[in-house]
């Protein structure tokens, strides 16, 4: 997925003069051919992220689309009074690709995991958040940036997902896909974003092979939320679930949390399934600290089945 990403502001570049790629210290060679290519479209500055954040500001407001690639936490922990002041104060159109989202750099730890992401920059005015599923659908998600106003943040996985996103279900910023369709009435809601959506449609598989209908709606945009497929399906759902990598406190979570409850009254049950609210004291992969977290498949079918269970909606 990163990549993919990175390459695809290489070919947005070729048919957009605003765009320019901003790095902070990363791999040598990264976009060595745009850097030949365009050579004044392509920077690689130092350890600096505070500063390269306030330069992407200033290309921004000179009319520019600036690409600014580091690592996620040092987006969000190191820059997040840049990105406050010199981004959403004024509505920039800088994109901000951030390696390493949630639990991927789990071989270094809590200083490098992004898990608090989500929560702190969409409480800022005018940011844009998303966590696409996998590298194909990264390659729309970034196409979809030309012609976004606003600032994004832009969250990659690892690499080497499972591709899951189909062409024919299309992409725009701010729009839910159903990757599958429930029933009517009395289904079981899970909504997912990153690449929480694949492990959500291999739990709906284990879910619906107990007798339960299960729909899948990956927000790949977790603000804007999209908020009428939201209520749309819910309404039709007697329990949802949001799946997400990310702790549970102010993430994909919340937010739907806050829409059921805010248009009320709120009829199913509702539960979150995430990170727990603690620092991270494991090492190991990312899968080994998803399923510490009970963040595989057959958990999350489980953790769907002992809630419906609790609340006596058993299939």
């Amino acid at each position: 997925m990163r990549q993919t990403c990175v390459n695809m502001v290489h070919e947005l570049a070729r048919t957009d003069p605003r765009v320019v790629f901003i790095g902070s210290d990363l791999s040598p060679g990264m976009l060595d051919e745009m850097k030949a290519e365009m050579p004044m479209r392509h920077y690689m500055e130092g350890v600096m992220e505070q500063h390269l954040v306030g330069m992407a500001a200033g290309m921004a407001m000179d009319g520019m689309m600036p690409f600014f690639n580091t690592i996620a936490t040092f987006i969000t922990r190191r820059c997040y009074e840049q990105v406050a002041l010199d981004l959403c104060l004024h509505d920039l159109p800088v994109r901000l690709i951030a390696n390493g989202g949630g639990l991927v750099y789990a071989p270094l730890g809590p200083t490098h995991l992004a898990v608090e992401d989500f929560a702190i920059l969409r409480a800022l005015p005018n940011m844009t958040v998303t966590a696409v599923s996998d590298a194909e659908e990264m390659k729309r998600l970034m196409r979809a940036t030309l012609s976004w106003p606003h600032p994004i943040y832009i969250r990659l996985g690892k690499g080497g997902d499972p591709v899951i996103s189909k062409e024919e279900n299309g992409f725009a910023i701010g729009k839910g896909i159903v990757t599958r369709p429930g029933a009517e009435h009395g289904n079981v809601l899970l909504l997912s974003c990153g690449i929480m959506t694949a492990h959500a449609q291999t739990a709906a598989d284990l879910l619906a092979a107990k007798g339960h209908s299960v729909e899948v709606i990956h927000i790949h945009t977790i603000k804007p939320l999209d908020e009428a497929l939201i209520l749309r399906r819910a309404a039709a759902a007697d329990s949802v679930f949001t799946i997400e990598e990310h702790t549970l406190i102010g993430g994909l979570g919340s937010a739907v949390v806050d829409l059921l409850i805010e248009q009320g009254p709120v009829r199913q049950i509702i539960k979150k399934l995430g990170l727990t609210d603690s620092f991270v004291k494991n090492y190991g992969l990312q899968d080994d600290l998803l399923e510490i977290n009970g963040l595989m498949p057959p958990q999350i079918a489980a953790a769907v089945e002992k809630t419906l269970a609790a609340a006596g909606r058993a299939s």
